[in-house]
């Protein structure tokens, strides 16, 4: 039988956080080789797929540490929030090559690769975030550069599609490529979601 943990293990919470945010890295990567080929690498969408179900036992795991464990080192509800919101960015990362799989893509847009850089930017942000995030120094500067990274997206984002309209010609493939462009921009958005959590922790514990 499992003990009941009264007392945190000192920095165990963190390590399991830097351990989701390297899974989330995987991710991304695999992500940004998958579209650095025409055409996509298929491949990749299962290696995807592991990655995201590495993420979700390393939440499950962390969630099952914050249920046994009484005294945490930070508030119960942003350990939660925390995992919660990497996970949500991996989901997004796999949605993307699902999405595209699915879709039977041939040629990748150029706004898309664009986009994918900007998810593993922000990725890389995120994780290098978390490294630090114990001594809470250089936190809120990390998470500043993920929202502008996000801001850049929302404008990549909106020449992909403008560009999309003016190119394309086949309304089926414009169907197609604006969903995808769509669930790239999410994923910058989830990992901004992930930033403001950042953010929120290290001034509420200033």
């Amino acid at each position: 039988m499992t003990a009941f943990s009264l007392l945190p293990r000192d920095g165990q919470f963190f390590k399991e956080f830097i351990d989701l945010a390297e899974e989330v890295r995987s991710g991304a990567r695999l992500l940004k080789q998958m579209l650095a080929t025409d055409p996509p690498d298929i491949a990749k969408v299962e290696a995807i797929k592991e990655a995201e179900h590495a993420c979700d036992r390393v939440t499950r795991g962390i969630i099952d540490r914050l249920n046994r464990t009484f005294v945490t080192p930070l508030d119960r509800e942003d350990i939660h929030e925390l995992a919660g919101s990497l996970d949500d960015v991996m989901d997004s990362i796999d949605a993307v090559a699902a999405v595209i799989r699915l879709y039977k893509i041939t040629q990748v847009r150029s706004g898309a690769k664009r986009l994918v850089d900007i998810v593993c930017d922000s990725v890389d942000l995120i994780a290098e975030a978390l490294i630090v995030l114990e001594r809470r120094t250089g936190v809120l500067e990390l998470a500043a550069r993920v929202n502008q990274l996000e801001h850049e997206a929302d404008r990549v984002h909106q020449d992909a599609i403008v560009e999309l309209f003016d190119q394309e010609q086949d309304p089926i493939a414009v169907i197609k490529w604006k969903e995808i462009l769509d669930f790239l921009e999410a994923a910058t958005d989830r990992c901004e979601d992930v930033g403001n959590v950042l953010e929120g922790v290290v001034v509420k514990h200033a």
